[in-house]
């Protein structure tokens, strides 16, 4: 049980690692913090039942079609309202009355759109079979998923290390008024960054259906939790350090649920809590640095 458990956590792991990417990458970039994270992530799973019950398309073809959406909406929508929120006295405490506020609009309108039904994908669209690893069999959904969240962290490093854009991107994140200094443009930097997050997150939601067994429009709130303890975990405003914060998420919830099932669903207060008192800059013990 053991095994199953800690194999299972690391493919947990990895999704988690997707669905915290996103949020960590834009509060990296811009130190803001995307209260409406979560609600994203559950748009683009409504995204991805709505296209594979009225087009019949696969999730996996239907996770890049969501992303560009997610980043077509995130460019605009940075040009928008973010250059105000940054431009305020405290843009951290704004940034979570804002998003606060957007979340609870966007959950208002997708209940009124899709109601208070939880939906779901059959597991079977991405494989009918177990798939076996290490003498462990785990259902295909979840690896599918699994090595979908692995792909798309390798693309984001790739993004962020191998790219000039990534390489600009990297010195927002250190220092956002030295790089305006350096003649870098932050606004375009930090908008393709924000909609990049946004489809991150859509991402994620596209397989929460296999992940999470199934999605409604309030579960935004609670993977905003998931999310800041992943990132928390691994390192506040490191993008990468939310692999490892996610990896540890999912062992910890999979042996959890395999040893302790009654106390699963405490363990992101637990383990933010206690991140928080013992390592407070996590487990990567980054030092934020503030314009």
């Amino acid at each position: 049980m053991l095994a199953y458990a800690l194999l299972a956590g690391v493919i947990f792991g990895l999704y988690f690692s997707l669905v915290g990417m996103g949020l960590n990458l834009v509060f990296g970039v811009m130190r803001i913090v995307n209260l409406a994270h979560g609600d994203v992530l559950m748009l683009g799973a409504f995204a991805a039942f709505w296209l594979f019950n009225l087009l019949g398309l696969p999730p996996l073809a239907a996770a890049p079609i969501v992303f560009v959406v997610a980043v077509a909406i995130g460019w605009p929508l940075y040009f928008l309202f973010v250059p105000r929120l940054l431009r305020a006295r405290d843009p951290e405490m704004l940034s979570i009355i804002f998003f606060f506020g957007l979340s609870q609009v966007v959950v208002a309108l997708a209940t009124i759109a899709f109601g208070t039904n939880e939906r779901s994908i059959p597991g079977r669209v991405l494989g009918s079979g177990p798939v076996h690893i290490l003498g462990q069999s785990y259902p295909a959904a979840w690896v599918v998923s699994g090595a979908v969240s692995a792909a798309a962290v390798v693309l984001v490093t790739l993004y962020l290390y191998r790219t000039r854009l990534g390489t600009t991107t990297r010195a927002v994140m250190v220092h956002r008024e030295e790089a305006l200094a350096t003649g870098i443009d932050v606004h375009r930097v930090s908008a393709i960054a924000f909609g990049v997050g946004l489809g991150l997150a859509a991402v994620a939601g596209v397989f929460a259906p296999f992940m999470m067994g199934s999605v409604r429009p309030a579960m935004g709130a609670d993977i905003n939790i998931t999310s800041f303890t992943v990132i928390v975990i691994g390192s506040l405003g490191n993008p990468l350090g939310t692999v490892l914060g996610g990896i540890v998420y999912g062992i910890a919830l999979m042996v959890m649920q395999s040893y302790f099932s009654s106390w699963a669903n405490l363990l992101p207060y637990l383990l933010l809590i206690g991140i928080l008192l013992i390592r407070p800059t996590g487990l990567l013990g980054r030092t934020l640095r503030h314009a």
